[in-house]
């Protein structure tokens, strides 16, 4: 075991460096929604690539626990990230201190993270985050008109680890974790062939953030029309959208809150493309591969917002997304491959 002990802070750079390197113990902080902890796989990847053989533990929530469990970035995971009383809150910051990390990186980055260094000084471990005082302090100046993804990739630069290549969070490992069962396999809902995942948004949403139910009515109609099968995926709310459509086009299918998480990770991987509004399913499509368009508000700074994936996303604005004319996404769509006929030059 490690000695808890006051360290004495690095000379320069390489040796900061070499000292997050030779981390045996780390800790991740991540305490978002869904949205938030698939967009810092990016840097939860690059933090295991980086501290070979290390342990590495993740602090989240409940709301995330089930996929950061099956995630082969972290050896244990503590999803109690957020208490609310404060006994709850010092008994947290005392397990961590117990815990003697050589390094946190505090990917969450806001005022009750930096509560949790503050509780933890005099001699806290090496941190890096926003928080002064920190050993591997990152300012982000910007970070309301930051990518989430840019703004972790230049914090991990900051304390000494590379980002060269595609930084985009990925869901690969899914399948493996879970061995390849069949329930993760399109046929296990009754989908044979070509398909195309609708991810709307709730009709209770605004005109401006959500693309016009009738349009993907008829988006759907034009989809079964080309031999695609649209499949539906959303939560709770998105029921009477689903509904709607799967009464409107037979062909399509509704499978909103019939796919559990880990089968919506299943069926992006194997869809033709993934098309919807700024949902946190766009970014689980994303982050699984699949090639997106969604739909954005030009009013809410869509390059700071839009999902990213090795398959590519394509980002459609419009003040008021309902406007968005079903001719100009279909032709989207036809040029990303949605239809057979245009596969193989897509």
């Amino acid at each position: 075991m490690i000695a808890w002990r006051k360290r004495n802070p690095p000379n320069n750079k390489v040796e900061a460096t070499a000292a997050v390197k030779n981390a045996q113990h780390a800790l991740v902080i991540q305490l978002g929604g869904m949205e938030a902890f698939v967009q810092s796989l990016a840097a939860a990847k690059r933090i295991r690539d980086f501290h070979v053989g290390a342990r590495i533990a993740l602090l989240t929530t409940e709301r995330t626990r089930e996929l950061a469990e099956k995630c082969p970035y972290f050896d244990t995971v503590e999803a109690d990230g957020k208490p609310t009383e404060a006994q709850a809150i010092t008994k947290l910051i005392a397990r961590i201190r117990a815990a003697k990390y050589d390094m946190v990186y505090d990917l969450e980055g806001s005022s009750r993270t930096g509560n949790y260094f503050q509780g933890l000084r005099p001699w806290p471990p090496r941190w890096s985050g926003p928080v002064a005082g920190a050993s591997h302090r990152f300012v982000d100046n910007n970070r309301g008109q930051t990518h989430p993804l840019d703004r972790y990739a230049a914090q991990l630069q900051t304390a000494g680890i590379s980002v060269a290549g595609d930084f985009v969070p990925e869901l690969n490992w899914v399948r493996s974790a879970l061995r390849d069962p069949p329930r993760l396999q399109a046929d296990f809902f009754g989908i044979r062939g070509r398909y195309v995942l609708m991810l709307p948004r709730g009709s209770d949403a605004d005109a401006n953030r959500r693309w016009a139910q009738e349009k993907y009515v008829e988006l759907a109609r034009r989809l079964v029309r080309r031999g695609v099968t649209p499949v539906v995926l959303g939560g709770p709310e998105d029921r009477p959208i689903g509904a709607t459509i799967a009464a409107a086009e037979p062909g399509a299918k509704n499978l909103v809150t019939r796919a559990d998480l880990f089968q919506c990770v299943g069926l992006a991987e194997r869809a033709a493309l993934a098309l919807g509004d700024d949902v946190e399913l766009m970014h689980i499509a994303a982050a699984a591969g699949t090639p997106c368009v969604t739909f954005l508000s030009a009013l809410a700074r869509p390059e700071e917002v839009a999902p990213r994936g090795k398959g590519g996303v394509v980002a459609l604005t419009a003040s008021v997304i309902a406007d968005l004319p079903v001719e100009q996404v279909e032709r989207q769509l036809r040029n990303c491959g949605a239809y057979p006929e245009h596969a193989a030059s897509a």
